[in-house]
């Protein structure tokens, strides 16, 4: 028996490093003492880019497959 890791959806990926980069930058904007609604705005697009960056262009994609 050959046991694998499972395979995850890539959108799955994408929204977990979104949620790590986006308390990584929200958590060090507050430490740095920046505006909490600026930080969380500022924050939430980022993560919304991290997320579509991540699901266009991360590995595991069809074009790497080849």
């Amino acid at each position: 028996m050959h046991l694998r890791v499972p395979s995850y959806d890539q959108g799955a990926h994408a929204f977990g490093w979104s949620v790590v980069f986006f308390l990584y930058m929200w958590l060090g904007a507050l430490a740095l003492e920046a505006p909490a609604g600026t930080s969380l705005i500022v924050s939430l697009v980022c993560a919304g880019a991290i997320f579509l960056f991540v699901r266009t262009r991360g590995a595991g994609s069809a074009r790497d497959s080849r």
